[in-house]
């Protein structure tokens, strides 16, 4: 089983979201270049060579919500966001 953090979990609902990666990075109160790193160890954690497929991996190891994410503190917690 794959096993991913709080923020990176909260990364994927972001993207399968629809949430650009600049807007992801905002939210998340860290560096776009971060979230590339991040995506980009993911997919190959998840050998995954897309967005779309990662998305559909997730989905299947149940890691996301079909769903929209409504409070994304609520996946990474009140700490990341600075409130």
């Amino acid at each position: 089983m794959l096993h991913i953090t709080p923020v990176e979990r909260a990364v994927l609902q972001l993207l399968a979201d629809g949430t650009a990666t600049a807007d992801i990075a905002g939210r998340l109160g860290i560096s776009e270049r971060a979230i590339e790193v991040l995506l980009t160890m993911l997919f190959e954690r998840m050998g995954a060579a897309s967005r779309p497929e990662a998305i559909a991996a997730a989905l299947r190891r149940g890691l996301l919500n079909a769903a929209p994410a409504q409070d994304i503190e609520q996946l990474v917690g009140r700490g990341m966001t600075g409130a």
